[in-house]
């Protein structure tokens, strides 16, 4: 039986998408990447897979269900992939069959060309998939996964250009959607940005070997220095030590996905020079300013709202305590549920202190509601614990449009800010008050000190906005409404 891969009560928050990392240069570059992997665990926790390649063993796979800690640390494991280049993913299903993933939907994905192998890892979601499968099944594609990434390698296959690293620029030269993408041949480490950059990417350095990863933190645990970010459109091709660029794609203004800031990425990674931590507090101070409260104590609901109830706290004035406690030791492994457990919910992950609870004004400070299922629970525990009052206050706006650019996001008719006012859903998770940080308060916390240019932001805040920075076609086609131009 495969283990039970999601606590009873994730469903209420956005799953993370997935985490790229590729190594150069180094022996036994495996390890690297699997120490790499480790640190971008937070990205995505179902799954995990690794391809190396060595000269004299050739292209080398291990892909395997659950942690990253609890496959690739083992001698035997390792002592498959050999070589001095590798790359690996983790992964979420944020396409394919989810919550039934297959080993062959498991990263990286392979193909052996007669112009030789390649190997790609892809972060992020394809909008045209479903149209491009469909298109390259009716040519004679034999699909082995459920993935959009998967046609990556088919659009390689039927390129006509010479090189490899040709094939791959074709390849997205085709594809919708957001893409940070790792590949690997038996030379060369190549690293690709889609053109507006929707997705992280960044370079690094280890004495003579080169590291592509998600995320920064991921460089600082094999002891990597951080070199850049890879551009918006960018590929980079290394090979013999050297590093080349080129800008295939036809250009476009930038629209990282800002929830990157506000949730996914680690707090301890460097995102186009700010400090994720950084950001999170400092959303926390224009939530005090923007929605004050008399109250006695700011409380995070752990761990993601942390940094920004640090920030509410500084700025309002108000103390900041850990109300509640989380279970560090509760992990997607965790026993296969009964209904019985299953119903205590969140007491499984979260405990409250009730000596600084009890009888006190609260602020709870969370990084989002998605359905507001856990928010409720959450509610129920302090007033349990003796809460005169609790009060909600978000780090991010009211989450109304689903994610089509690698992030797994419910229907919108199963989000709860697509179908309430502010004041309804306070009435309905059942709180004295309930706040959003605005749209232009989470800009200013990114570094935009005017707050959003609604013509031409800077960020895809489309799960806010419903302003789509590419038309997800796929889901046009199966009879989603886009929201109607002001």
């Amino acid at each position: 039986m495969r283990p039970f891969l999601a606590h009873p009560f994730d469903d209420d928050k956005l799953k993370e998408e997935c985490g790229i990392y590729g190594v150069i240069g180094l022996a036994d570059a495996a390890n690297f990447v699997a120490l790499g992997l480790h640190a971008l665990q937070h990205r995505g926790q179902e799954a995990g897979g690794i391809v190396s390649y060595d000269p004299q063993e050739g292209f080398n796979n291990a892909r395997r269900f659950g942690y990253v800690r609890d496959n690739f640390t083992k001698p035997d494991v390792m002592a498959t992939l050999p070589g001095s280049l590798a790359i690996g993913h983790v992964r979420y299903s944020t396409a394919g069959t989810k919550g039934q993933t297959a080993i062959r939907d498991v990263q990286p994905f392979f193909g052996e060309f007669a112009i030789g192998g390649c190997a790609i890892a892809h972060n992020g979601n394809l909008t045209n998939a479903t149209a491009l499968r469909r298109q390259l099944i009716e040519r004679g594609a034999i699909f082995q996964s459920s993935s959009d990434s998967e046609c990556i390698i088919h659009l390689m296959a039927r390129s006509m250009q010479k090189t490899l690293s040709e094939r791959i620029k074709d390849a997205l030269r085709r594809v919708e959607g957001a893409f940070s993408v790792i590949a690997m041949t038996r030379t060369k480490l190549i690293g690709v940005r889609d053109p507006l950059g929707v997705r992280p990417l960044v370079i690094g350095r280890l004495g003579e070997g080169w590291v592509l990863s998600s995320e920064t933190c991921a460089l600082d645990i094999i002891g990597a220095e951080f070199i850049r970010e890879v551009e918006p459109g960018e590929m980079v091709v290394i090979e013999n030590g050297q590093l080349t660029s080129a800008h295939p794609f036809h250009p476009a203004k930038s629209r990282f996905c800002i929830f990157e800031k506000v949730y996914f990425s680690r707090p301890d990674s460097i995102i186009g020079g700010q400090s994720v931590y950084e950001t999170r507090r400092q959303i926390g101070v224009e939530l005090a300013r923007e929605a004050p409260v008399d109250a006695d104590l700011v409380c995070p609901v752990p761990d993601s709202g942390t940094p920004a109830a640090i920030g509410y706290a500084a700025e309002s004035g108000i103390p900041f305590g850990l109300g509640i406690t989380r279970n560090q030791y509760m992990g997607r492994t965790f026993i296969e549920p009964t209904e019985q457990i299953r119903n205590m919910g969140v007491r499984l992950k979260l405990n409250v202190n009730r000596a600084l609870i009890k009888g006190k004004r609260v602020i709870l400070v969370d990084d989002s509601v998605v359905r507001g299922t856990t928010s409720r629970k959450i509610k129920d525990m302090i007033l349990d614990a003796g809460a005169a009052e609790v009060h909600f206050r978000i780090a991010s706006p009211p989450t109304a449009w689903p994610c089509f650019y690698g992030v797994d996001t419910p229907e919108r008719s199963k989000l709860l800010a697509a179908n309430m006012s502010e004041d309804e859903m306070r009435d309905w998770i059942g709180v004295d008050s309930l706040k959003f940080v605005s749209l232009d308060g989470l800009y200013r916390a990114a570094g935009e000190a005017a707050g959003r240019d609604a013509k031409s932001p800077r960020f895809c805040d489309a799960c806010f906005s419903g302003d789509y920075p590419v038309a997800p076609s796929d889901k046009l086609e199966e009879g989603f409404e886009m929201k109607a131009a002001e």
